[in-house]
């Protein structure tokens, strides 16, 4: 069995509401993984690449992804989304945790509460657009995000007196739930494809490309679906973590060109690959961390096959390519025993949102420009 991962019929008991922990007390951090492909989710739609075609063609060495997006809960019972991918509909479908509930009173009720995004990527923003029959909902986003998301007028189907946007600051922990914090903080990677211009830089930091700490009962999880560059205060941020779940979206910088299905390469894409003297695998083997999952997996990326070289590879570095339906469970720390934060957290502040602002270009570190 991979590390992370549990029988079917173990992940629908751990994730049954009000369901303890195996010795009985509290749960603690739970996360489920909704979805475990980049854009396009694998196989995509119109493409017969060499991973997608052993899909297409049933091959049991690769298993269907739906587009990223990752559930989490302190007590099983509500959950928040850290992103909301197209295939929203149905990963709710396929995980009994998330599916809708009756209220007392006979109305709607569901399990999801909030949803926190890392940034504005099709992928990552178009199952905003599920969950607009009107059900109370938070969704937690930088301004960079929001006044990406907002601008698009689509997204007024969700209703402003139950859909309430909320601003999050960097290095600051906010509350989406009762037991749950969030620590968002900035990755190198860009702005979404469809706000780039002639020029594209990749690698800064801003609230345009985050990645999320998750701390509860003591535990810690961190969550960098995209990145660009893995720079030394990342590996210090990131070091010490009891799960942490990263971008792995391709294994080759040039795997589209090679395979002939795009021009861009992953860097391009504002994607760091896997392998290679300066991809995550390298770059990320001296961490600390309890789990080491891979998250966001191209179509192209043959990691995706069982018993492929590059598999072997990270499953020798002690690493997980996920799946839809892996699921972390984090044990409950002692006071003694807890995971900290990686940086002193400021006051909190929790910001609702207005009329979206014009999108800024923010104060960054140094990036890389290159031409469209």
């Amino acid at each position: 069995m991979r590390e992370g991962a549990q029988p079917v019929a173990d992940r629908l008991r751990a994730t049954g509401p009000g369901n303890d922990g195996p010795d009985g007390g509290p749960a603690g951090l739970r996360a489920i993984v909704l979805g475990a492909a980049a854009g396009g989710g694998f196989p995509q739609w119109n493409c017969r690449c060499t991973v997608c075609a052993l899909a297409w063609d049933g091959d049991p060495r690769v298993n269907p992804r739906t587009q990223s997006s990752l559930a989490i809960s302190a007590d099983g019972v509500e959950w928040v989304l850290l992103n909301a991918s197209p295939d929203l509909g149905a990963q709710i479908r396929a995980t009994p945790s998330l599916q809708p509930r009756r209220g007392d009173d006979g109305s709607r009720d569901s399990p999801i509460r909030a949803v926190v995004l890392t940034n504005g990527d099709v992928d990552h923003v178009a199952g905003l657009l599920t969950l607009r029959e009107k059900a109370p909902l938070t969704v937690f986003a930088t301004a960079e995000t929001h006044a990406a998301v907002g601008a698009n007028p689509l997204f007024g189907v969700l209703d402003p007196a139950l859909a309430a946007w909320r601003e999050i600051h960097l290095g600051e922990p906010f509350a989406p739930l009762p037991g749950l914090a969030i620590e968002a903080f900035a990755v190198p990677g860009k702005v979404p494809l469809y706000l780039e211009g002639a020029s594209v830089d990749i690698g800064t930091e801003t609230g345009a490309t985050i990645g999320l700490s998750v701390r509860c009962s003591g535990a810690r999880l961190d969550h960098v679906p995209g990145c660009a560059a893995v720079t030394p205060a990342l590996v210090a941020r990131l070091n010490g973590t009891d799960a942490l779940l990263f971008d792995g979206t391709v294994f080759r910088d040039d795997e589209m060109r090679l395979e002939g299905v795009g021009t861009k390469t992953g860097r391009r894409m504002g994607h760091l690959p896997v392998g290679g003297a300066d991809g995550s695998l390298a770059a990320l083997a001296g961490l600390a961390a309890g789990r080491k999952v891979y998250v966001h997996v191209n179509n192209t990326n043959p990691m995706l096959i069982d018993g492929s070289p590059e598999r072997r590879a990270v499953d020798a570095a002690g690493w997980t390519v996920a799946e839809d339906g892996t699921e972390i469970a984090l044990p409950v720390r002692g006071a003694a025993e807890e995971t900290p934060w990686p940086s002193l957290p400021e006051p909190s502040r929790q910001t609702r949102l207005p009329t979206p602002p014009t999108l800024r270009t923010p104060t960054s570190s140094p990036s890389t420009t290159i031409a469209r």
